[in-house]
């Protein structure tokens, strides 16, 4: 309808668009060890997917043992580990099931579309790439100019990008991070049930809902925005 208010809707992007976890696992074992720590495995490594690399880091790293120079060395260690790995013939990243068909039924309600993702941009660059997606967001918030998440910087930048204010928006994820980012925001904030976070962890961060499946998105959004429901 012509007098509907604009309405953005944010996805993150590993573990809700993505499935990269094995990748990321690979590449920060191989930078651990690259600098004789401890590599973190994949279990480990799931629980800081969507925060920026230097906090993950320091978070996957024992208290104490990290100063700023080394935390430097992995970070560069890891990009450059998961840019060759992306070279290669090999190289799996796939879209979890449904999100084409969901993010076409939100562009036929003329709602605007971003991403808000702990990667750098030459990263999500490479995934929308990969997918053919390029163009199918309005705007993308990245980890190189934003603190990480779940500081609220980068859905205050989509906003301002876009002209949507906190009422009409809505971020999508699959971790606490994404969720607490979306409340500091004063957005509403929808967690997914397929990613790297558990659901009640998702709940427990605060998620206004979690969904099982990506066709469970738009009529959710059309009832929670209908109602006229808040982030409250």
């Amino acid at each position: 309808m012509a007098n509907d208010p604009l309405r953005l809707v944010v996805f993150d992007c590993d573990g809700t668009l993505v499935d990269s976890q094995h990748a990321i696992a690979h590449c920060m074992d191989h930078a651990f060890a690259a600098h004789d720590l401890d590599c973190p495995g994949l279990e480990k490594t799931r629980t800081i997917i969507g925060l920026s690399l230097p906090e993950a880091i320091r978070k996957l790293a024992a208290p104490g043992m990290l100063d700023d120079t080394i935390i430097e060395g992995v970070t560069a260690a890891y990009k450059a580990a998961f840019f060759e790995l992306r070279q290669t013939p090999d190289f799996y990243e796939p879209l979890f099931p449904g999100v084409r068909e969901m993010l076409a039924e939100l562009d036929a309600r003329n709602w605007l579309l971003g991403v808000a993702t702990g990667k750098a941009r030459r990263g999500l660059d490479a995934v929308l790439a990969r997918n053919a997606l390029e163009g199918r967001f309005v705007t993308l918030q990245t980890c190189d100019n934003h603190p990480s998440k779940p500081h609220p910087s980068m859905l205050h930048a989509a906003m301002d990008e876009t002209g949507v204010d906190a009422p009409n928006a809505v971020i999508i994820g699959d971790t606490a991070y994404d969720i607490e980012m979306g409340r500091a925001a004063g957005m509403l904030a929808i967690g997914v049930g397929w990613g790297y976070h558990d659901v009640e962890t998702l709940n427990n961060a605060g998620a206004h809902a979690v969904i099982d499946h990506f066709d469970q998105l738009p009529g959710l959004l059309e009832t929670m925005w209908g109602t006229g429901r808040d982030a409250a």
